[in-house]
Parts: structure tokens; sequence; C-alpha cells
């Protein structure tokens, strides 16, 4: 299953729990398919289908095939000095 840095943890969180968000919000992971391809974004919950990582208070939402995709990798996460997020993928060691 995939699992969260600690740097990732924090940053879900600081996204999901901004104001506006329910309590039940996370990050969603999708992918059309394209294993080197995903799409990332805030959800106010998780779709039907989709696998639920919860790590140090982060919930992450998989679709069915990124959670497939994903399940021997760790995601990381970093603020650029720009602001901006940037996730990265490796294996789990």
């Amino acid at each position: 299953m995939l699992t969260l840095t600690e740097n990732a943890s924090t940053i879900v969180r600081d996204i999901t729990t901004q104001p506006g968000y329910p309590d039940s919000a996370g990050l969603r992971i999708t992918t059309d398919g394209d294993p080197s391809s995903f799409a990332i974004a805030p959800a106010e919950a998780a779709e039907p289908q989709d696998h639920v990582v919860e790590q140090a208070g982060a919930t992450v939402f998989l679709d069915e095939r990124a959670a497939e995709l994903l399940d021997d990798k760790v995601l990381d996460a970093a603020v650029d000095d720009q602001g901006q997020v940037e996730f990265a993928l490796a294996h789990q060691g």
C-alpha cells in the first residue's frame, strides 16, 4: 500500500485542512492508465471505488488504477522557493 513520508503527510494535511474543506477531505490521486502520469487534487471525500490511505493525520484517496500502480511506492512532497508543492514517488525500501 502507498505510504507517505513525514513531509508528504504534513503537506497533505496542510492542503486538506484549509478553510472550506470538510473533515472528510483528502488528496485524490488518479490516473488515466499511463503509469507515469498521475493527477493530484484536493477532494472533499473519497469516490465509491477509491482506496483510502490514512497516515499521520493525512488522507489520500486513490482511484483503483492508481492504487495498483502505487502499491509499492512512497509519496514524498516538498515546497519549492516559489511556494509550489512538488510531489515525488519512490519505491518502498
